[in-house]
């Protein structure tokens, strides 16, 4: 049996929580998780490959705010609601695109692509596995999925089988072409989660538009946000990769720059 093991480092010694002691027969690598404070209000997620194999070092961090949110990030009864990854802005979505027309729309990028694996690696070494995930049809929303799946299964290949994984046309681009009309349906799924009887929390890849509309909150692509359905769906903070920045499509121009 290997034990995934998790260090929190901070200005004061922390006892070991119990999420800290998380063992699996199924855990066939031994992956680091590693959760820092980095500043007053934020952490930071690390997770480290074993030495003795030919995987990659994770180039990542996971970044959330605020500290604080700390313990309600190990719950199974929270939503984290998500934009897709990161996408090649040089190509915008043909007139009337259909959701599943990958090749007249835009797509994800190389580098969003290994950007989401190791965003889903990083949440399963630090022990945020998702129970169910959910998924706009869209292509790019399709693309962060599997790279995503494919980054959790670095951690174990295990982890993920029984996982339901579904395609949700609700949580699809807002307003568009086969689009949601509105917000009620994937607002209704976000309030009716109860984390399943210790499943875990709900993953729910959708797109800004929806996202603000929902929230009022304006998302990066690969952003989360830490959803509370007992507490009337608050926000109650984020987590996004430490690289992650705004982009061209939904950010003021002089802001992207700067950035």
């Amino acid at each position: 049996m290997v034990m995934l093991k998790f260090v929190i480092f901070c200005a004061t010694a922390i006892a070991s929580p119990l999420w800290a002691q998380v063992t699996s027969e199924d855990f066939v690598r031994d992956v680091y998780g590693q959760i820092t404070r980095a500043l007053d209000l934020s952490g930071e997620m690390t997770a480290t490959m074993p030495a003795d194999t030919s995987d990659e070092p994770i180039a990542e961090i996971l970044r959330f705010e605020p500290w604080q949110m700390l313990d309600d990030l190990f719950r199974d009864d929270i939503v984290l609601l998500m934009r897709h990854g990161p996408t090649d802005w040089s190509k915008r979505d043909a007139t009337d695109v259909a959701p599943t027309d990958c090749g007249n729309q835009r797509v994800m990028t190389a580098l969003g692509q290994r950007q989401m694996q190791e965003l889903g690696t990083l949440l399963v070494a630090n022990d945020m596995t998702p129970g169910r995930i959910v998924a706009s049809e869209w292509c790019r929303n399709q693309q962060t999925l599997a790279a995503m799946l494919t980054g959790m299964d670095r951690v174990d290949p295990f982890m993920m089988r029984g996982v339901p994984v579904e395609t949700f046309s609700e949580a699809n681009l807002l307003l568009s072409l086969q689009g949601a009309p509105n917000v009620t349906a994937l607002r209704e799924l976000i309030s009716s989660w109860d984390g399943g009887d210790g499943m875990g929390p709900m993953l729910v890849i959708t797109h800004y538009t929806n996202i603000e509309e929902l929230t009022e909150f304006s998302v990066y692509e690969g952003e989360i946000l830490v959803i509370d359905p007992r507490r009337d769906n608050r926000v109650l903070g984020y987590l996004r990769l430490k690289s992650s920045g705004p982009d061209v499509g939904h950010f003021d121009p002089e802001v992207v720059k700067a950035d």
